[in-house]
Formats: C-alpha cells, structure tokens, sequence
C-alpha cells in the first residue's frame, strides 16, 4: 500500500514553519499516544506514522531530500548506506515525542508529566520523587477567621527507617544492571521502529541492589501512620488550599519526599455570613427601639460592640463597622461588619399592652407612616 504524504499525515502545508510542524505534532501525539488509547491498534499505528513523519520534517535536510524525491528518498536502496538511523532513517517514535515535548531543557517534560514517562526519576541509583497527597480539613467559622493549628493523622508512604530510605541492606552494594546495561529501559526492535520499554528488572533504576532491605523490600520506604501539624492562618476560606511541603508520600530509593496540600471547608455559623472578608449580620431590634432611636449591643469576632441608630429606623437599614470584618489572609488588613437591623413585632401582646397600642395607632395619622402611605399610593395609581 502506497504510504500517506507527510504534510498531509502531520495536516500542515508543504511551506510549514517548523514551529507549525512542532505544533501539529504535539497536537496528534497527544491524541494518539497510546498510553492515552490502551489497547487501540489503531491509535498506535497512527502514532508510529505521525512520528516518522515529523522525524523527517523536522530535519532541514531529510524535509530537503524529501521535497525533491518523496518516500524515495528515504529508501535504503535508493542510496548507499542506508538510513543514518536504522534501516529506514528513523529511529524510536517515542524518543521524538519526548525530544518534542521536552522544550529543550534538561529536566522533566511534559510526556513525563502526562504518561508517567520517569520525569521525577533522579538520575543516581533511580530516586524518585514522592507523591503529593491531598488532606480534607473541616474546621469552624471561627477557626477560620482567626486561625488555628490542627493536627491531622495521615496513613502514608514513609521513608524507611531501616534502610534509611536507599532500599538496601547495610554495606550492600549496588551494581549495574545486566538486562539493560544501566540505561533503565530495554529496547525491541519492530520492523523498521525501535520500542523503547522500561527495564522489567531493575524497573528503570539502571542499577540494581545486591541484598534489598528485608523491611521494605528494596523500595527504601514503607506505610506508617503520621500525625502532621498544619498551621491555618487567620482569613482562610472554603476551598483555601495550604502547602506543606516534604510532607507528602516519601520518595522511592532516596528520593524527595512529595508535598501535602490541605484543602479547608469551613462549617457555617450561626452568628454571620461572609462575603469575602466582609461579615453580615442580623441584629433584632425592638419596635419601640427602632422608633424612638436606641443604642444596641452587636457581635463582632472579638466581643461585643455598640451602636447608635437614630429614631425612625426601618428595618433592613444596615450599620459598617469598619475593621471588624475578617483579616485578609494576604494580609492586607481586615474586612468590615455590616449589620442589618431587624426589626421585632411584638407577639404575645395580653389586655393591657394591647389597649395601648389601640390607643397609639388612633393617635397616628399617615404622617408617622409615610413609607406605607407612598406605597399605597402607587399602588391606586396602577388600577386608573
């Protein structure tokens, strides 16, 4: 079967940039890795294509050689010597998904990140960095706007205490290994391509110990409870989120440790609502005191303060208290508190009290209610 074009393969035109053509790649490597298609036969034959075509678009000189001959000029008969890398001049697909995705600098990439490719693998004895965990944490509303410090009890991957984390026995050695030379992966040639695989025996360390920790089983770490300290500050919210670094799961083979992040939920209180570090709160507030003017106790989050609200007021008429909302926890100083008055209808009225409120109502004229006389008005208005 006639092989596809590569420009049409990688879906770039004949005059593509090689920033287009990188582009394009990523674009279908990562639609078509198979650790993102298990299984799919398909998927992996895509990739294998995509891959043969960007190694040869991407070097200047076989895109050249390409350009002016077509597949023709990769054919190892057509040329003596053969491919510079292998009978068909390309060598391992994964190694230009990784050379791709690498961004050209000397740690991780984003292959590694994506398909546990070794990324975090330190390059002495196979250290790998530890995992980092997630920690739930319910605390209250007041330990969220004034801080606190919680202890959590955590079952993880700890270092190792008797191999002190590097997985071997004390004074043993370690050697390189024999299956894969110490290069950490072993490779399988198919056909023309060349499948790079992580060493089954020494699983991508390159080196292997010659008598394992009997404690952890040459992992260099083991589960152990823990319990952690974790220092909220003051201002925190539902959904803050706080690092503690190293204290992760630990790593394999002396590797660093992963980090915890503790991600907070804070219960509801009773008391106030908060909008951001603002507080809201309704205060109750007698009729007679809201219509002869009064001075009222409120709740703020270091005690109780006080207010003077004039005669007349309406209820929902909100008071700042500024400063006695919650402390930023960027700190950029404190919030305000805003209280709503609400204003109390008494009930239960006997004999008494209730001929005297007769008595006040027939002393009333529309003037002492004029929010209720305007409304009324508009009201009428609409029916004439």
């Amino acid at each position: 079967m006639a092989k596809r074009d590569y420009y049409e393969i990688l879906g770039v035109e004949k005059g593509s940039s090689a920033d287009e053509l990188k582009k394009a790649y990523r674009k279908l490597a990562l639609k078509f890795h198979p650790d993102k298609n298990p299984g799919d036969k398909s998927a992996e034959d895509k990739f294998k294509e995509i891959g043969e075509a960007y190694e040869a678009l991407s070097d200047p000189q076989k895109r050249a050689a390409y350009d002016q001959y077509g597949h023709a000029a990769f054919d190892p008969r057509m040329r003596a010597g053969g491919g510079a890398r292998g009978g068909g001049g390309f060598h391992d697909p994964f190694d230009i998904f990784r050379e791709v995705f690498s961004g050209g600098g000397g740690g991780g990439s984003i292959f590694d990140d994506l398909f546990g490719g070794g990324g975090q693998r330190d390059s002495s004895g196979g250290a790998q960095r530890g995992a980092d965990l997630r920690y739930d944490v319910e605390i209250t509303f007041q330990e969220a706007v004034l801080g606190c410090e919680k202890e959590i009890t955590l079952t993880k991957m700890d270092g190792c205490e008797e191999c002190q984390g590097t997985g071997a026995e004390p004074k043993s050695e370690t050697r390189v290994c024999k299956t894969c030379g110490g290069r950490g992966q072993v490779v399988s040639s198919r056909g023309i391509f060349s499948i790079a695989q992580t060493c089954p025996r020494c699983s991508g360390a390159g080196k292997v110990i010659e008598r394992p920790c009997k404690t952890c089983g040459g992992v260099g770490r083991r589960e152990r409870t823990s319990r952690i300290k974790i220092k909220i500050p003051a201002g925190v919210d539902t959904g803050s989120r706080l690092r503690s670094g190293g204290n992760g799961e630990a790593g394999s083979r002396g590797g660093p440790a992963g980090d915890l992040y503790v991600v907070l939920h804070v219960k509801e209180d009773e008391m106030f609502r908060r909008d951001g570090d603002d507080l809201i709160c309704d205060v109750p507030v007698r009729f007679v005191d809201a219509a002869l003017g009064a001075e009222i106790e409120v709740p703020t989050l270091t005690g109780h303060s006080h207010i003077r609200i004039p005669a007349g007021t309406q209820g929902g008429t909100v008071f700042r208290l500024k400063g006695k909302g919650v402390k930023n926890v960027q700190g950029y100083g404190f919030g305000d508190l805003h209280v709503r008055v609400a204003v109390e209808v008494p009930t239960r009225l006997n004999a008494a009290q209730k001929a005297k409120l007769q008595e006040f109502s027939e002393l009333c004229d529309s003037t002492v209610n004029p929010i209720s006389k305007g409304f009324f008005e508009r009201a009428k208005s609409l029916f004439r």
